[in-house]
């Protein structure tokens, strides 16, 4: 199984493709030097391989990387976030 992440910046998301099928993605809207997270999603195809977490993973990571903050609406990311204290710095 290949899993390949990208962030598409003209749609505004971060998306997930296994073995070149899209699988699913997170919103991420850029608001100056935040980047606004209101939803996820994972197709139920592909529910239960761990693919939301690489996927939030990939885009916090990234956000960190470019100096910018999140703004999480996403219940996924929250939960996400509440679970691991590394990533609570990024919150705007």
């Amino acid at each position: 199984m290949t899993v390949d992440i990208t962030h598409n910046e003209a749609e505004q998301q971060y998306e997930i493709a296994v073995d070149g099928e899209r699988a699913g993605f997170t919103e991420a809207r850029e608001e100056g030097d935040v980047v606004v997270f209101p939803h996820t999603v994972i197709d139920e195809r592909f529910e239960g391989q761990g693919l939301a977490s690489q996927l939030v993973t990939y885009a916090l990571d990234d956000v960190r990387a470019r100096g910018k903050k999140a703004k999480v609406h996403c219940s996924y990311i929250k939960r996400f976030v509440e679970k691991r204290p590394q990533y609570q710095d990024l919150l705007a």
